[in-house]
C-alpha cells in the first residue's frame, strides 16, 4: 500500500490483496478489503464498497448455491463466462462487458460457476445499501458501453467503465469519494503507475483530483462514484 501522505489518494497495488478462495478445486481469489478468514479492521470498506474481490474459476470450478442479504453485488467477467443462477429464477451466461447487478434485498441465493471450456475471470464488488431489506431485484447490461453511467438503486453510487486510448485522459468522478481499479493494460494518476489490479481510493477535493491517462493500448478501468454512509439518527426519535 502507498500512503496518501496527505493527498487524499491512497494507492493499494496487487500483491496488497488478501488471497484466497481454493485452489486445488480451481478457485482462486484476491480480496481488497478484509474478506472472510482475512480480517483487517484498517481496510472494512471504503463508502459503502466494502468487497472488490478478483475471482479466477478453472473449467467446471464455482461456487454452490449461497445466501447473501443487504447487499449491491455488481460483477464485471474478463476472460470467459460466468454462468448466473439465483433464487428469484434467473439463470444468466455473463460474457466480458456485460455487467450483472443483483440487488439481494432481505436474502436471495445463488450460484456462480465456470460452465464454459475457458478459464474464467472477473471481479466482483459488494455495496452496502442506504436501507436495508426488500425485495430481491436483477439484471445485466449487455455491452455495457464505455462511459456510461450505471446507479445503483439502494445506494447512491455509480458505475463507469474507461478504455482510454494512451495519453487519453479519462474524468475522474466528482463525488466526495472515488475509486478505480485497473482492470488491465495500464494507466497513471498524476504521477503514478498502475498496473492491472491496482486500485486508488480518492478522498481528495474534485479541484485537488490528478488526471487519470491511459498509458497502453488496452487498458481498461472501472470507477465508482462514491458517498460516505449516511451517519445514524441521534436524538430522542432515534431507534
Amino acid at each position: 500500500m502507498d500512503a496518501d501522505g496527505g493527498t487524499g489518494i491512497e494507492i493499494r497495488r496487487a500483491g496488497d490483496r488478501y488471497r484466497g478462495g481454493d485452489p486445488a478445486a480451481g478457485v482462486e481469489t484476491r480480496h481488497a478489503f478484509s474478506f472472510s478468514g482475512f480480517y483487517d479492521p484498517g481496510n472494512l470498506r471504503f463508502g459503502p464498497l466494502t468487497a472488490c474481490n478478483e475471482e479466477r474459476l478453472d473449467p467446471g470450478a464455482g461456487y454452490a448455491e449461497h445466501t447473501h442479504r443487504d447487499l449491491e453485488i455488481v460483477t464485471w467477467v474478463v476472460e470467459g463466462e460466468l454462468t448466473h443462477r439465483d433464487s428469484a429464477g434467473n439463470a444468466t451466461v455473463v460474457r466480458p462487458g456485460d455487467l450483472q447487478r443483483l440487488t439481494t434485498g432481505a436474502a436471495a441465493r445463488h450460484v456462480e460457476r465456470n460452465d464454459g471450456a475457458l478459464p474464467l475471470r472477473f471481479l466482483q464488488m459488494w455495496l452496502v445499501p442506504d436501507v436495508p431489506g426488500g425485495a430481491t431485484e436483477y439484471t445485466v447490461v449487455r455491452a455495457f458501453p464505455p462511459g456510461a453511467e450505471h446507479r445503483l438503486p439502494r445506494t447512491d453510487a455509480t458505475l463507469r467503465v474507461a478504455r482510454p486510448e494512451p495519453g487519453e485522459e479519462v474524468p475522474l468522478p466528482r463525488t466526495p469519494l472515488a475509486h478505480l481499479q485497473v482492470v488491465r493494460g495500464a494507466a497513471r494518476l498524476g504521477a503514478i503507475g498502475l498496473a492491472p489490479g491496482d486500485e486508488a481510493r480518492i478522498t481528495a477535493p474534485v479541484a485537488h483530483r490528478p488526471a487519470l491517462v491511459g498509458t497502453t493500448p488496452g487498458t481498461e478501468v472501472l470507477l465508482w462514484g462514491l458517498r460516505p454512509p449516511a451517519p445514524p439518527p441521534t436524538g430522542p426519535h432515534a431507534a
